[in-house]
């Protein structure tokens, strides 16, 4: 069954982002939802949405408050002012900072057709969900290959990544913006009469008590200032998230400059001779092993023979190889280097995410909840399942382990396995699917599934049942609306007490569990 999701179709009425590439897009989109009031997950309520101006205009910096005026960095010596890295992507960066600015106004827009679907629904005695469905049925068609192609030669420009990597988000993104057009259109069906918008602008809260200020009505119901900043706040970390990433990799490079200047100093050479000797010179050549097996992963969104394909396979597999290069190159001229950063990583605001009803492992009351967003046919997510398993083992009574599913667009099977794993946890067996999914990624369709369900003695009568009625489609489209409202965009996505996790390896995620567990310990002694 093909899903719709309140939250992906309203969501869609955010309208396009700047890039493909970017985080936010999804993030964005997935702000607006209905807040689901269920047990949930958090530390202290966050207090990013109430902080002044001048607060924000601060932070924005990237500092830390301890750091010299203007300076980012020091190596051996040498300062890295902020104006060397920030001023040649400024324009990156407030492109960036626009969308928050921008994206206010398509929320209010967003919450307003959310209320008018959800009232309309409950006129009509169904569900929001399936009243999308049944209005947009056969409005909304994929885009054809042409179609896809000339979107990516005119973006080109703007599109990080080959065609391969973008073709499916592409596909998407297109089938996105057709999706928002007929649900502003049946928006604006419902909303004749029943809406009144208060402000011209929507702007910022000044102060905690500002975020009562009166937006809009729909059917008399209030939006106010502080629904629309509660909801943009994953949005808007994601935001701060990307222009950190841009900041650091600018601040890397001029760090990496330096030590190769200086290196090279020592030797007697140039930096590019130098680098052409030690990194270029040493890099190995793509062999017809890897080109085939390149081909064989990613055949599908190719969409080509090989033939057609190995010019572009071998340039990108053997960017990847001189980018690895570099990489191990510039951490051993930084083994030796006396380093000062002050760049400051943005800290990820708390946020309630709902547990209940879910799988989970570990301790009930752990001080210590971990809620992962996860695809079945995601490989990431198939490496990140047993570490998260070995962590729970290792921490024993101190952690709680929560899955929720989260099947990406691009991945055919992923939605029908999440199915599939909720018809397993019915019968007590959902850990031991969950298992046999990710060790069998590749071979994911309903035969595959229900054979599983066999392996493991599940009542295949009832397993069958549930895997081809839509009795647990509503479970992972719950889990999907969820993950958009915290601002999920990809797989595997952590949470930690609230906290998203950058870091998903095994050190990453210890750091994390024992930074969440600091206020316990403290508390007990």
């Amino acid at each position: 069954m093909k899903r719709v999701s309140l939250l992906l179709v309203v969501g869609a009425m955010l309208g396009a982002t700047v890039s493909l590439s970017e985080a936010s897009a999804a993030a964005l989109q997935a702000a607006s939802a209905p807040r689901a009031r269920r047990q949930s997950v958090s530390a202290k309520p966050s207090k990013q949405a109430e902080k002044q101006p001048a607060q924000k205009q601060q932070e924005d910096c990237g500092c830390e408050a301890s750091a010299p005026p203007g300076v980012l960095a020091f190596v051996n010596g040498v300062k890295v002012g902020v104006s060397d890295v920030f001023d040649p992507i400024k324009d990156k960066v407030q492109e960036l900072q626009n969308q928050i600015v921008e994206a206010r106004q398509r929320q209010l827009e967003s919450l307003i057709g959310t209320k008018l679907f959800e009232a309309e629904a409950k006129r009509r005695g169904t569900t929001p969900e399936k009243l999308l469905e049944r209005e947009l049925a056969g409005k909304v068609k994929d885009p054809t290959e042409a179609e896809v192609q000339a979107f990516y030669e005119q973006n080109r420009s703007r599109i990080q990544g080959d065609f391969t990597e973008v073709r499916a988000s592409i596909v998407g993104y297109i089938r996105d913006q057709r999706l928002s057009e007929e649900t502003r259109k049946l928006a604006q069906r419902l909303g004749a009469g029943h809406v009144r918008v208060l402000v011209e602008k929507v702007t910022p809260p000044e102060n905690a008590a500002d975020r009562a200020r009166l937006l809009a009505t729909v059917n008399l119901q209030r939006i106010t200032s502080g629904d629309v900043e509660d909801l943009l706040e994953p949005a808007a970390f994601s935001i701060q998230e990307q222009i950190y990433d841009l900041r650091k990799k600018q601040l890397d490079s001029a760090i990496n400059n330096i030590l190769l200047e200086q290196e090279a100093n020592k030797k007697g050479t140039t930096p590019q001779a130098l680098f052409e000797s030690e990194v270029t010179a040493k890099m190995p050549k793509v062999t017809d092993e890897e080109i085939q097996k390149f081909y064989e992963e990613n055949k599908a969104s190719l969409a080509r023979l090989l033939y057609q394909a190995r010019g572009q396979i071998v340039d990108y597999l053997q960017q990847q190889i001189e980018i690895e290069a570099a990489t191990v190159y510039s951490a051993q001229l930084r083994k030796g280097a006396k380093m000062q950063v002050f760049l400051k990583v943005p800290d990820p605001p708390v946020l309630k995410i709902a547990i209940d009803d879910q799988p989970w492992t570990g301790a009930e009351n752990a001080p210590v909840t971990i809620v992962e967003f996860t695809d079945y046919e995601c490989p990431s997510c198939g490496r990140t399942a047993p570490v998260l398993e070995e962590l729970v083992k290792e921490y024993g009574d101190k952690v709680k382990l929560v899955v929720r599913d989260f099947p990406l667009p691009q991945h055919t099977h992923a939605f029908k396995a999440a199915v599939a794993a909720e018809a397993a946890r019915a019968q007590g067996k959902y850990w031991e699917y969950a298992g046999l999914l990710f060790k069998n990624q590749k071979a994911l369709e309903a035969e595959n599934l229900k054979e599983y369900a066999t392996q493991l003695g599940l009542d295949r009568t009832k397993f069958d049942q549930a895997l081809e009625s839509d009795k647990y489609s509503s479970n992972v489209n719950r889990d999907v609306q969820d993950g958009g409202l915290v601002g999920v965009d990809s797989t595997p996505t952590v949470f930690i007490n609230g906290k998203r996790v950058r870091d998903k390896s095994a050190e990453g995620l210890r750091a994390a569990i024992e930074a969440a567990l600091k206020p316990a310990r403290r508390a007990s002694k």
